[in-house]
């Protein structure tokens, strides 16, 4: 059996596809990049926005109809709240909410393999993704992920540290991922998300681990000192969801664990004290009731920050949340213009962090290859192309130079182009 499989949404969901394409090999199936060599489609759908709903029905549809005979499964956080419309899709042949490899296997009538084998590669290339927790208890009124994740959930030291011993097999970089990772432990007696992260550079010191997004309020001491003292361990980059400036709106949110005030402070005391620090958050425009006011107090928080990029998206109502119950949203003309301005400062402190950088260090972890030329990942979150195509190591030491607004590097005579933006920003969390 050939099987292509598409993703939408956050790492969360990329670690879910790879277990089922890992089940998928083990169980004798053969998965295919292009739809139109496969027998059947695994489908793992977002449901963040109504944008990345649509976008996941209409590759179903576009599938079903340019290849008649294919057999379409759709898994995910969609899938999870469906009401059977996706069911009804032309060429589905199940609907799998959540992620597990299992039930999708089931469905195709391809035996399961033993449960319990930790994920072993992430098929996308140097870096791989690496699951601590899913789930959510928070109750934010514009986000259907919790209601179709459920309850926060951690998965147990021991079994994470065997999968990150695997993982670091194929891969120089893990990134932590999760619904709500800054919750890592409270399920779980005596765990936090700084005492797994602590076990984890201890035991698998040749990887390099990254935070996924996290909230600011939610970094303890123990990760701000691995992330200040131990940057060769823990990439000193933090994408901390801010969504709003506003306080009056970030109660509307149901984001009732920290102020605007809050949040700035912890970032400030983070980034004072590193040398290099990537710096991202979400934003939401356009939320019901955001005034004039609350959107200068956001640009505010944004131009008081050093911000490396953000990624600022309009509030998308979502069935069964409480945002649709607070009022009308935001003309979309004004927040366009509020998007635009938000994306614009974001731009330009990314430029200026780029240009800071002259003369610095970066750790550089090589992430795969596009057109004959390596690509590669800064600790600070900064993407690099490499300009030779002879091998390299997957992880290195360069001097970064600024040279007609690029960022250049010398590698044992190689020279190294870092590309006039941050990296793919994270997807917006719940």
């Amino acid at each position: 059996m050939r099987v292509y499989l598409h993703t939408f949404g956050c790492k969360a969901n990329q670690y879910d596809t790879e277990t089922v394409r890992q089940a998928l090999e083990d169980g004798g199936a053969t998965v295919v990049d292009q739809w139109g060599e496969a027998d059947v489609a695994v489908v793992n759908s977002c449901t963040v926005t109504h944008v990345a709903e649509a976008k996941m029905r209409g590759l179903v549809r576009r599938m079903a109809r340019e290849r008649r005979d294919i057999r379409t499964v759709v898994m995910g956080c969609a899938a999870a709240l469906d009401d059977g419309s996706i069911a009804r899709l032309p060429g589905v042949a199940g609907v799998v909410g959540g992620g597990d490899p299992v039930a999708v296997l089931k469905v195709l009538d391809i035996p399961a393999p033993a449960a319990g084998s930790p994920l072993r590669a992430f098929a996308r290339g140097g870096r791989g993704w690496l699951k601590i927790q899913d789930g959510c208890d928070e109750h934010c009124t514009f986000c259907a992920t919790t209601l179709a994740r459920g309850d926060s959930r951690s998965r147990l030291p021991a079994t994470v540290v065997e999968e990150a011993r695997a993982l670091s097999q194929n891969h120089a970089e893990l990134v932590l991922t999760g619904v709500h990772i800054g919750s890592y432990g409270a399920d779980l007696e005596g765990e936090s998300l700084g005492t797994l992260v602590e076990r984890l550079v201890v035991e698998v010191p040749e990887v390099r681990f990254r935070l996924s997004s996290v909230e600011a309020t939610e970094v303890d001491d123990r990760l701000a000192d691995l992330l200040l003292d131990a940057p060769e361990h823990l990439a000193p980059h933090l994408h901390a969801p801010l969504q709003s400036g506003s306080d009056r709106v970030l109660k509307r949110m149901g984001r009732h664990w920290y102020t605007a005030a809050r949040y700035q402070d912890r970032i400030e005391w983070l980034a004072a004290r590193a040398p290099a620090f990537g710096l991202g958050a979400d934003v939401m425009v356009g939320f019901p009731g955001e005034t004039g006011a609350d959107h200068r107090a956001t640009l505010e928080v944004v131009q008081s920050l050093p911000f490396t990029y953000l990624h600022v998206f309009p509030y998308s109502e979502r069935p069964g949340t409480v945002g649709g119950r607070l009022g009308v949203p935001v003309e979309p003309r004004i927040a366009a213009q509020r998007s635009a301005e938000l994306r614009e400062t974001g731009l330009a402190k990314g430029a200026a962090y780029r240009a800071g950088r002259d003369g610095q260090y970066a750790d550089i972890v090589i992430t795969g290859r596009s057109h004959g030329r390596y690509q590669g990942l800064t600790e600070d979150y900064l993407e690099i192309e490499l300009e030779t195509e002879a091998p390299v190591e997957r992880r290195f030491e360069a001097e970064l130079r600024t040279a007609n607004g690029r960022i250049m590097a010398e590698v044992s005579g190689t020279r190294c182009q870092v590309s006039g933006r941050m990296a793919e920003p994270l997807a917006p969390g719940p």
